[in-house]
């Protein structure tokens, strides 16, 4: 079987670090390497606890790039302090930080070297804003003929955003609002582009009644870290406000279990300022023609996670 390559890039929230965790699940998937951006969390935090979840799950020699640029507007400081929760974690604590693991070359390099050094066409599957992505390309267009798929968890089209600001009219997703210059461009650059905005992930709350499953098979080290970290977001995100839902999970599951999703090509833009800045919008005749997911059958999607959640790995004491 060949493998697919695929090249992360995340931003250190609680579902990318658990979208990493279930993508060294994946047997027919190979982590070449893996960005962390200083959007949804503060930066060494997440580098220490991307590190160690690699290390844990036996993958010591995936390299990880340090991102470097920083996007427009600033996620909540609350949610960015989530990976420091997870490296208090008792199974993160006696996994040793592994600096030797992060590579000198900023992010954006470390993309585009990634790229260009694919002996085939790789998968690069975003979980965090497009920073990186695009800066790599702008240095070297070229770089696209060496991406098979760019996988993005972002945006909000034809449902209410999760932007919660007093400058913002709430249309917007956070992962196209924190670099919305980036999101547009990106967009511009017509890459095979498959996009799970919240229309999609929407379908895909964190359940009290999945949590209970997840629980009952907490004995699997990996569905007990799950469960603790699922935890955290009971706290982050008032419901009174609104939930959290599985937002990177989805688009990372997808590579794994794309049977449990349906999907529509939309030609698309995106809005780069002003009060509903990182938007997107239907651009019939002058946007770019994506695969945007749609709809999730979520029972077959959750059965999928708790056989990916309770998978036997190779699970590194330190």
């Amino acid at each position: 079987m060949t493998r697919k390559s695929v090249l992360m890039d995340h931003d250190g929230g609680v579902d990318d670090l658990l979208s990493l965790a279930l993508l060294l699940t994946m047997p027919h998937v190979e982590v070449v390497g893996v960005a962390v951006t200083p959007a949804d969390c503060y930066l060494d935090a997440a580098l220490d606890a991307t590190t160690k979840l690699l290390a844990w799950l036996g993958q010591k020699n995936v390299p990880v790039a340090r991102g470097d640029l920083h996007g427009i507007n600033a996620f909540p400081a609350e949610w960015r302090a989530q990976p420091r929760i997870i490296n208090a974690f008792p199974i993160m604590l006696v996994q040793s930080a592994r600096p030797e693991a992060i590579v000198s070359a900023p992010a954006r390099t470390f993309l585009a070297e990634k790229i260009a050094a694919a002996s085939r066409p790789l998968t690069v599957l975003m979980t965090g804003p497009a920073s990186n992505l695009v800066a790599a390309l702008e240095t070297d267009p070229g770089l696209r003929h060496n991406i098979a798929e760019v996988v993005w968890m972002a945006g909000a089209i034809d449902v209410p955003g999760n932007v919660r600001t007093y400058a913002h009219d709430g249309s917007a997703e956070w992962n196209a609002f924190w670099d919305p210059v980036a999101a547009r461009k990106l967009l511009a650059m017509r890459l095979p582009l498959t996009l799970f905005p919240l229309d999609a992930t929407n379908h895909v709350p964190v359940s009290s009644g999945f949590l209970h499953e997840l629980a009952a098979q907490q004995h699997n080290p990996l569905s007990a870290f799950a469960g603790q970290c699922w935890a955290l977001t009971v706290n982050v995100i008032p419901h009174y406000d609104y939930q959290y839902f599985m937002w990177d999970i989805l688009a990372t599951g997808y590579l794994g279990c794309p049977q449990a999703i349906t999907f529509r090509k939309m030609e698309l833009a995106v809005v780069d300022d002003g009060k509903n800045a990182g938007q997107m919008i239907h651009a019939p005749g002058s946007g770019q023609w994506v695969t945007v997911a749609q709809s999730v059958d979520t029972p077959v999607f959750h059965r999928y996670l708790l056989q990916q959640f309770n998978t036997k790995l190779e699970i590194s004491s330190n």
